[in-house]
């Protein structure tokens, strides 16, 4: 029986190898009842930066980016969105882990030995999710295909961590790994809530969601954070679509990968951010997404804008290739007023 198995195991594999799915990954049957598939991407990058910014692999942080005293430009090549994941099903029973390589270490001197890091690694079992993933605050399907890592960050609701999530129909809820940024995340000991119910339909979906989070000063007091979500895909001419997200409250590092810290002294940050983009499809494999960006913090007036447009063609199925332009720039306490930096990029992706 075992042979059997083994042999079943070795003919799947190589009809897989040969074949492949886009966006489908490879799946081995072990069972009736058991499982596994094999997903991911191979991505190069080939990316150019000029400006008062400074060089970024991809545009985040504008919360604590500093601008360079005159305009520099620079050029990188690098994989290091590369990524690789792993699902094992049985029945009910459902584990998932991704590891890219965005995880530091190397030297581009000699090897460029980038480290692997854990993106995703969750269990679902029927209606509950327990582990590392997106959070439950985010439409995913929002997110624009962009050369740009995520593309315009500033305006995405963009985190994963630890949580607890229950899923029944649309509504979703979920407890969330807390942390203070900006404060004292040692004494954080109340897990963030968040609530999402999501509208679909033929035409698309829209997504709403709320934010409940307690956050704690560097002197030690407490202070009540909120904020809100609306975001969405919507179908409009042939495969065209827009997608869009809007944010506001307290929402601090849950918006705009840092665009802004959850506090500002002894007070919450108030944010306020939005992205909106289209994307055309010119023939059946050539299309474009026009992209924007916006993030403004109240307190530490930290203001942020991203724009993009791009091009991508499919070689074939599994193998795209594309090119970007856009512009990043920044106005906070750290980078000083009107900072910005113009950066265009070349990819190609292979979705195993």
């Amino acid at each position: 029986m075992f042979n059997n198995k083994f042999k079943k195991l070795l003919l799947a594999s190589s009809i897989l190898v040969a074949t492949g799915a886009a966006n489908a990954g490879y799946e081995i049957k072990l069972s009736e009842e058991d499982k596994v598939s094999f997903g991911g991407y191979i991505k190069v990058d080939a990316r150019y930066v000029d400006g008062d910014v400074g060089y970024r692999d991809f545009w985040l942080g504008a919360g604590v980016a500093t601008a360079l005293t005159e305009d520099k430009s620079q050029v990188r090549l690098f994989a290091n969105e590369t990524r690789f994941n792993m699902k094992y099903t049985h029945g009910e029973v459902m584990g998932f882990i991704e590891l890219d390589f965005w995880g530091g270490g190397g030297t581009e001197t000699i090897s460029n030995s980038a480290n692997p890091r854990i993106r995703h690694a969750f269990i679902k079992y029927k209606n509950v999710t327990v582990g590392q993933t997106w959070t439950t605050f985010m439409n995913t399907s929002a997110i624009p295909e962009t050369a740009d890592f995520a593309g315009p960050a500033n305006g995405l609701a963009f985190i994963r961590q630890g949580q607890v999530r229950y899923t029944m129909g649309n509504f979703q809820v979920s407890l969330e790994n807390p942390f203070t940024l900006g404060g004292d995340a040692s004494i954080d000991d109340v897990p963030d809530v968040i609530a999402k119910y999501t509208f679909k339909g033929d035409w698309g979906n829209v997504s709403v969601a709320g934010l409940g989070r307690q956050l704690h000063t560097t002197l030690g007091n407490t202070e009540t954070g909120v904020g809100y979500s609306v975001a969405g895909r919507i179908k409009t001419f042939g495969k065209d679509d827009i997608r869009f997200q809007v944010h506001g409250g307290n929402v601090g590092r849950y918006v705009g990968v840092v665009s802004a810290f959850d506090l500002e002294g002894e007070e919450a940050e108030e944010t306020t951010s939005y992205l909106a983009t289209y994307r055309h499809f010119w023939t059946e494999d050539l299309r474009s997404t026009v992209a924007y960006g916006y993030a403004k913090a109240d307190i530490s007036k930290m203001e942020s804008t991203q724009w993009s447009v791009n091009l991508f063609k499919n070689l074939t199925k599994q193998l795209a290739v594309g090119v970007e332009v856009g512009n990043f720039s920044l106005d906070s306490a750290n980078a000083g007023k009107g900072a910005d930096s113009n950066y265009g990029q070349l990819t190609m992706r292979y979705v195993l």
